[in-house]
């Protein structure tokens, strides 16, 4: 059999190795040990790691790489000065500012390994420009990058008399998922109507919807539930998501299994940012400091899908990052205690096929017939690659290489030792 691309020797993330991965005509089209046949081009995975595609479920396109902008930096670390200076500067960027970041942090995202983002897009500003700039830049890179795109009222749905019909017409440019915020509502009882409203809004216009939901350090912020309760009874299951939740990490334990239980019935996706969220989060505390993350693994054993993202990367909320999703699952390990073997291919399920399901990407994952979607790594196994947070060797989407770094190695000049180690390769009973 004739391939366009072989992938040779490689290790997946389901235990095995030395696999062969053929593809043709931009599909996965078989996967052997020692696959027989031709193909018009070759990689040589020597026992690295070959993963799907990460995906990111909660991103800011709209502000990423704005860190600094007009001289404005969060000194305080918290939420509320991040907000604050987004609402200062939103209305004096320009299109081609929008754009150049947008593309810049897409670029960064495919070098990575990342092919897929859910970014929500502020509506506040009554020009709709980030929409109509961010619904382009889909458009532009469509072909090596799924981007979703999220209605968000920043502020919240009630913030304006002008903000529900910004988020209908921002439905009507194209974007496809609606958003919101109900725990920065003006009342706790608008919060929990503006989760009635938007959800109703997705039911009748058969879109998914994913609210920021609780990002508190509040225990008696519960729109989640209002936000599970009508997940169910619109008939939003699979489709609905909310997302921080960071409330449960104080809420007593007899509610939090409660709501975790509601959650599960009612089909709501949960999606953390454990990399913002824990740098955000419990900026009022003194001792403890509470982590301010959603319950992670009780969520996922009580049957909900779950996915872990990345939030923000250099802009007024989160100072850091480099478009990595393997530093959001070495960030989980830590802060959700997913430290076993299983925990930690849990991890890397947090941020490809999980994500990829509550994205809805179809033909998604390491499986003949499935688009020829893939990462190298120079990483052995699936806890090295957490581990190390290693170099993407080759990126590619539908069976074309679209990014390759050099495999990363040290030159060392000490007498009796190698000239040169893979920094990558030093591990434990070597």
């Amino acid at each position: 059999m004739s391939f366009d691309l072989i992938v040779r020797g490689a290790n997946l993330p389901d235990g095995r190795r030395n696999i062969d991965i053929g593809i043709k005509d931009g599909r996965f089209a078989a996967f052997a040990p020692q696959l027989p046949g031709e193909a018009g081009a070759e990689i040589d995975a020597a026992g690295y790691l070959v993963t799907p595609p990460f995906v990111d479920a909660h991103f800011h396109l709209d502000a990423t790489l704005a860190a600094g902008f007009e001289g404005r930096f969060n000194e305080s670390g918290t939420l509320a000065e991040g907000i604050a200076i987004w609402s200062d500067i939103r209305g004096r960027i320009s299109a081609d500012n929008f754009r150049t970041r947008a593309l810049a942090y897409c670029d960064l995202a495919v070098s990575q390994g990342l092919l897929a983002i859910r970014s929500h897009v502020d509506v506040t500003d009554p020009r709709l420009l980030s929409v109509e700039v961010l619904l382009d830049v889909k458009k532009q890179v469509a072909p090596y990058l799924d981007l979703q795109l999220v209605a968000f009222p920043q502020m919240g749905y009630f913030s304006s008399p002008d903000m529900p019909n910004n988020v209908v017409r921002a439905l009507d440019m194209g974007v496809e998922v609606v958003g919101g915020i109900p725990h920065l509502e003006p009342t706790g009882e608008l919060g929990h109507e503006s989760v009635r409203r938007l959800t109703k809004l997705a039911a009748e216009r058969g879109l998914m919807i994913d609210l920021h939901c609780d990002e508190n350090d509040d225990p008696n912020s519960r729109n989640v539930e209002t936000l599970a309760y009508e997940t169910r009874r619109l008939g939003l299951q699979g489709r609905s998501a909310g997302s921080h939740l960071t409330s449960m990490h104080s809420m007593d334990n007899f509610y939090a299994g409660r709501l975790i239980q509601m959650m599960a019935a009612s089909g709501l996706q949960a999606i953390s940012n454990p990399l913002a969220n824990m740098f955000l989060q419990g900026r009022f505390d003194t001792y403890p400091k509470r982590r301010g993350l959603m319950r992670i693994p009780e969520l996922m054993a009580a049957g909900c899908t779950v996915a872990t993202a990345h939030d923000s990367v250099l802009d007024p909320w989160y100072p850091l990052g480099k478009a990595d999703m393997l530093d959001v699952a070495f960030m989980t390990v830590h802060a959700a205690h997913l430290s076993s073997h299983a925990g930690m291919r849990d991890c890397l399920r947090l941020i490809t096929e999980l994500p990829a399901a509550i994205l809805g990407l179809e033909d998604y994952g390491l499986a003949v017939g499935n688009h020829a979607d893939l990462v190298v790594l120079q990483a052995s196994d699936t806890f090295e690659a957490i581990r190390l947070r290693p170099a993407r060797l080759a990126v590619v989407r539908r069976g074309k290489v679209v990014a390759e770094t050099p495999r990363v190695e040290s030159r060392l000049s000490l007498t009796g030792r190698p000239a040169a180690i893979d920094t990558f390769a030093i591990r434990a009973g070597i």
